[in-house]
C-alpha cells in the first residue's frame, strides 16, 4: 500500500496486523497504536519531540541494569504501576485494596528468616521496629503457611543495594506463617527517600516541579498456592509526604500504626524510644504468580 496522506497511516498499520495470531496480544498492540496515532495527532508532535522522545526511552533501557530498574520507576512516577494494580485489585478498582506497586527494588532471593527474627543484618541506626503481621483468606480464616517477603529502606532512605555500607540483603527477608497465620520480625523504623533524580525520570520530575520523595514504608509480598499473590506496602502514618508520594502509591487502608513506644521493648537490647506495627493482610483466592523481578 502507498501511503499517500497521514490519515491513511494508521488504518495502513492496523491491516499489517490483522494477521497476529494471538489475540490477546493482537487486543494490546493494535489499541497502542491507535492511542499512540491519536496521541501524536493531537499534540501535533513536531520531528524534534519525536526525536526527543525516543531518545528518552532509551535511556530508560540503557540506565536499567542488574541494581535499578528505571523503567519501573518511570511507570511508577506517571502513576501507570499503581494504575495497572488498581485494575487488577479491589474490584476493577473501584474499591480500596490492600494491594500496592511493586517498585523498583525487589530481589527475589531474601534470606529465609526465622518467626521473630531480625531483617538488620548490617549496623543500621534508627529505633527499633517490632513488627506482629498476620495473614487471612477472605473469610477472616488465619492462613498457614504463606510465605512474606519482607523489604525496605534504611532510615537514611536507601535500599542496601544502593547504599555500600550496608550488608547485602540488609532490612530483607522471608518469612513463613504460623498455624495462626502470623509472622513477627524486628527492624528499624523506615524513612522517606526521594526516588532517584539522576537519570530521566528525575528531568521528568523537575520539568514538572515535582518533588521526588516517596513517603516511608516497608514493601510485603505475600504468596501461597491457591491464593492471588499479595503485593504491597505498609506506609509510616506521620510521614509529611503521604499525600503527595512521587509515585502515586498511597491508599488509606495501607497507612499502618506505626506506634511510638517507650516502655519495655520485645528486646532486652533496646532501651528509651521504639515502634510497634500491627497489621492484618487478607488474601484472596486465585492464581499464585511471582512477579519479575526488576533488580537482580
Amino acid at each position: 500500500m502507498f501511503i499517500e496522506s497521514d490519515k491513511e497511516v494508521t488504518p495502513a498499520v492496523l491491516a499489517a496486523m490483522e494477521n497476529t495470531t494471538d489475540p490477546r496480544f493482537k487486543e494490546i498492540i493494535t489499541a497502542l497504536v491507535r492511542h499512540l496515532h491519536a496521541f501524536a495527532r493531537e499534540v501535533k508532535l513536531t520531528e524534534p519531540e519525536w526525536e526527543r522522545g525516543i531518545g528518552y526511552l532509551a535511556e530508560l533501557g540503557q540506565r536499567t541494569n542488574d541494581t535499578h530498574n528505571e523503567a519501573i520507576l518511570a511507570s511508577d512516577a506517571i502513576g501507570l504501576s499503581t494504575l495497572v494494580c488498581l485494575l487488577n485489585n479491589g474490584k476493577d478498582g473501584n474499591t480500596e485494596t490492600a494491594a500496592a506497586l511493586l517498585g523498583p527494588f525487589w530481589r527475589m532471593k531474601s534470606p529465609v528468616t526465622a518467626n521473630g527474627g531480625s531483617i538488620v543484618r548490617s549496623q543500621t541506626p534508627g529505633p527499633a521496629l517490632f513488627a506482629d503481621i498476620q495473614v487471612k483468606d477472605a473469610k477472616g480464616n488465619p492462613l498457614a503457611g504463606v510465605e512474606v517477603d519482607v523489604w525496605q529502606a534504611s532510615p537514611v532512605g536507601k535500599y542496601e543495594n544502593q547504599d555500600e555500607t550496608q550488608a547485602d540483603m540488609n532490612l530483607r527477608g522471608k518469612f513463613t506463617t504460623s498455624a495462626d497465620g502470623k509472622i513477627s520480625f524486628r527492624s528499624v523504623k523506615p524513612a522517606g527517600y526521594p526516588v532517584p533524580t539522576d537519570g530521566p525520570v528525575g528531568e521528568l520530575l523537575r520539568a514538572q516541579k515535582r518533588h521526588p520523595f516517596r513517603p516511608a514504608h516497608v514493601h510485603f509480598l505475600l504468596f501461597k498456592s491457591g491464593f492471588k499473590t499479595l503485593v504491597t506496602q505498609v506506609f509510616v502514618d506521620d510521614d509529611k509526604h503521604l499525600e503527595s508520594d512521587a509515585v502515586f502509591g498511597v491508599t488509606k487502608k495501607l497507612v499502618g500504626d506505626f506506634r511510638k513506644r517507650e516502655d519495655k521493648a520485645p528486646a532486652a537490647d533496646v532501651s528509651g524510644e521504639w515502634y510497634s506495627l500491627n497489621y492484618t493482610f487478607h488474601m484472596e483466592p486465585g492464581e499464585a504468580h511471582l512477579p519479575t523481578p526488576p533488580i537482580k
